[in-house]
């Protein structure tokens, strides 16, 4: 018990010797959270959710999976047959990985609406794109532990990524496999990053990720800084402890997702073959390559800006990389001060909404086959990928609008200069589709530049208020 603020009894006992109340005030009932926050706050508790389900999963799985080439698939059977509870616990873990990613990715596009990596939040915003690396690669070496055909050739290409690379390259896949082909030792390797490592370095980022979110303060839809306005006790006259608020606030959306969760589950657990592919319940067989190889879906966007670029297999990695790379630097491209999409031009709004579809079809096409169309189809996707980032840093000087159409004819005369390179008249349907898919990035930059250029309420920025709003 605690009388006023001083606890007695266990808690006291505790107290003594742990900062426990101190923390918990810190962090719960005495951090105040700016009171606006709406649904697309939810997707951080979720992914704290998400993360406790796979660590308490993994858990129960590692004590009955081998990591061992000749027993993994069998025993990720045994696992599903024999054990009791097996197959729903092994769901749970499958369907985890790709909802971990889905509230991940729901997390970062709240961040893009609401300019969460300004101000003072561009450390948040990179510890978040380490946790993001982390859990990527987390899941990449989860990916080839059932030791199934889609596992194993999938683990191949993205090993092989690593090959590209100058001078190291063939050391280094060498170093990650263990072995002249990815085997046992692969298997091993992986299997210990998976279990120990790469979860150890993940709760310790979402711990650093806390610590420094709560030192700066939350962001908020409005993004304005609650902190700028204080009472006469020194509380945010806009804010509200997130205990007991937002832990109440939080739990309709969290028996929302439990709802949709389970209900994956245990009526459609693989999702099409998307979640769980029907090639991973066949052995890994290195004799036998699948008809189509394709990671799964969560690293399909970046696997299609890969084979997209064609100069090089280098280039194509280089690419892929860097479209990563380039989420990094955010904070340094989107130099407007304003943070919320709400207060920006109508250019702005539509070019993250573009992005948003963009990054969906990329994943979309990094499933399917690949046809003439569909080809050129993740070509012009990928350069708006990165025309994005031009075009935000274009828009964060918004009193200017003739530098849009500068912009446009540069980025437009990039675009053409990238086909007049890449055209080939003696490949009659690839050069058909160049010809008439480049309305795709020209039409994305007549939307984003010249709109703002020619409509000028469309370049038109509204007044931050000095107060959060409901």
């Amino acid at each position: 018990m605690a009388t006023g603020t001083q606890a007695t009894g266990l808690l006291g006992w505790i107290d003594e010797r742990f900062p426990l109340i101190e923390t918990w005030k810190a962090h719960m009932s005495e951090y105040y959270a700016p009171k606006n926050f709406n649904a697309w706050y939810y997707f951080g508790v979720l992914a704290m959710l998400v993360l406790v389900i796979q660590i308490v999963s993994g858990i129960f799985l590692t004590m009955h999976y081998k990591p061992d080439a000749q027993l993994a698939f069998a025993s990720v059977e045994y696992i599903m047959r024999d054990v009791p509870g097996g197959w729903f616990i092994r769901y749970l873990h499958s369907t985890g990985a790709s909802a971990f990613f889905i509230v991940v990715y729901f997390h970062m596009f709240r961040g893009l609406m609401y300019g969460s990596y300004k101000g003072k939040r561009e450390l948040v915003w990179l510890i978040g794109m380490v946790i993001y690396l982390a859990l990527m690669a987390e899941a990449f070496m989860g990916y080839l532990l059932p030791w199934g055909q889609m596992s194993f050739w999938g683990a191949q290409v993205i090993i092989n990524l690593f090959n590209t690379i100058p001078v190291i390259g063939n050391d280094l896949s060498l170093w990650i496999r263990g072995d002249f082909v990815i085997s046992d030792p692969t298997l091993n390797r992986l299997f210990a990053f998976h279990v120990a490592a790469v979860p150890l370095i993940l709760v310790a980022l979402v711990f650093v990720h806390i610590v420094a979110l709560h030192k700066v303060g939350s962001n908020n839809p409005d993004g304005i800084e609650i902190k700028a306005l204080k009472n006469e006790k020194g509380i945010p006259l806009d804010g509200v402890p997130f205990h007991p608020y937002y832990t109440v606030h939080d739990i309709p959306a969290i028996a929302a997702f439990f709802f949709v969760f389970f209900g994956i589950i245990f009526f459609m657990p693989e999702v099409g073959g998307y979640f769980l592919e029907h090639a991973n319940f066949e052995p890994a067989n290195p004799l036998k390559t699948p008809e189509h190889i394709a990671p799964v879906w969560y690293f399909t966007p970046f696997y299609t800006i890969l084979r997209s670029v064609t100069l090089s297999p280098f280039a194509g990695t280089v690419a892929m990389f860097g479209a990563i790379i380039m989420l990094f630097l955010l904070p340094w491209i989107d130099r407007n001060p304003i943070k919320s999409w709400r207060y920006r031009n109508t250019a702005h709004m539509f070019n993250i909404a573009i992005f948003a579809v963009v990054f969906i079809v990329l994943g979309y096409l990094g499933v399917k086959p690949v046809t003439d169309e569909l080809k050129e189809l993740g070509v012009r996707m990928t350069e708006i990928y990165f025309l994005f980032f031009a075009v935000l840093y274009a828009h964060s000087n918004s009193s200017k609008p003739g530098r849009y159409l500068i912009w446009f004819i540069v980025l437009a005369g990039i675009v053409f200069l990238i086909d007049f390179y890449r055209y080939n008249p003696e490949a009659v349907e690839s050069a058909k589709q160049i010809k008439w898919q480049w309305i795709w990035p020209i039409g994305y930059l007549s939307v984003t530049l010249l709109l703002p250029f020619i409509v000028r309420p469309c370049n038109a920025e509204k007044p931050v208020p000095e107060r959060v709003t409901s």
